[in-house]
């Protein structure tokens, strides 16, 4: 029945969703691989120095991240329950019509009538899934912009006092620093700064 494998579809549409959001925020807690993870808090560098971050690290340590990504995932997992709970109503239902009107326990103006009504929901459903997906992402995007909004704004004032003349990113998606000297990478001093930065904001 075309009903039954679209409303698999639905389903399925918003679990990517779901799973792209529970796979990006395990790679915040995740700690990264590769000779970069290594470093101290300490940074005491000549000015002009260049310096580099790793993100994948980075996210691993920042409390922020960690809150918002709860916070989505929550959302992510009640959607998800959500329209699974629906899904499985919907196909119930049309399981049902469908066997009743194959067993012909309906007039042709009730299964008419019950037909029409379960196209109404399932039009509603995928409605539903498609504005829950929508926001899904835009809580995502405002989640990623708030936090690089934070480090920005921390390594303007950080860079103020240490003078460096490039503050580098890499991660292993985008590997920009192939090798590096661990001197160098200011990751665990900036989450620091970052978390401290937080925690006093949160007793505000």
């Amino acid at each position: 029945m075309k009903r039954i494998s679209l409303i698999a579809n639905i389903v399925l549409a918003v679990a990517v969703v779901v799973l792209y959001i529970f796979y990006f925020t395990d790679k915040g807690r995740k700690t990264g691989t590769g000779k970069l993870e290594t470093e101290s808090i300490a940074v005491d560098l000549p000015s002009g120095s260049i310096v580099y971050i790793h993100l994948d690290s980075l996210m691993n340590r920042f409390d922020l991240f960690h809150d918002l990504n709860n916070d989505l995932e929550a959302k992510a997992k009640v959607i998800d329950d959500d329209l699974n709970r629906k899904g499985r109503t919907f196909e119930r239902d049309a399981l049902d019509y469908q066997d009743k009107v194959q067993k012909g326990l309906l007039t042709r103006s009730q299964a008419e009538a019950q037909g029409t009504l379960l196209e109404n929901r399932q039009r509603e459903l995928q409605q539903y899934a498609q504005q829950k997906q929508i926001e899904l992402s835009e809580e995502q995007q405002v989640m990623i912009n708030r936090v690089f909004h934070e480090l920005n704004t921390f390594l303007e004032s950080y860079n103020q006092e240490h003078g460096f003349a490039l503050i580098l990113t890499t991660s292993a998606a985008t590997n920009n620093v192939i090798i590096g000297d661990r001197s160098l990478d200011i990751t665990r001093a900036v989450a620091a700064g970052l978390n401290a930065q937080y925690a006093q904001s949160k007793r505000r």
